[in-house]
């Protein structure tokens, strides 16, 4: 059970609103933070697209070694980042 990987939720699992982060938490000295925070835009991405992310800023933006790596075309990477691009937009926007 240890292994399990568990997935950061995004959306409220009974109404399907944005989640807010009401409570950190410090392991090291048990502090804890409370209150209502927005998550920052990027912790708003799914897992596979923060991982697109990071491979995008380690290709220093080059679709076309991303395309390479990943094994896909180029025109698929391409629209990959229009849709990531697409979906920044909008949550910038709310």
């Amino acid at each position: 059970m240890d292994n399990i990987k568990r997935k950061f939720p995004l959306q409220c699992p009974a109404c399907e609103a944005e989640l807010k982060v009401g409570r950190l938490f410090c392991a090291s000295c048990e502090t804890e933070v409370c209150g209502t925070f927005s998550m920052p835009l990027l912790a708003k991405l799914t897992e596979k697209e923060q991982s697109f992310m990071v491979d995008f800023v380690k290709a220093s933006g080059s679709l076309k070694d991303m395309a390479k790596s990943m094994g896909i075309s180029y025109p698929t990477v391409r629209n990959l980042l229009d849709d990531l691009i697409e979906k920044l937009t909008k949550i910038e926007k709310t």
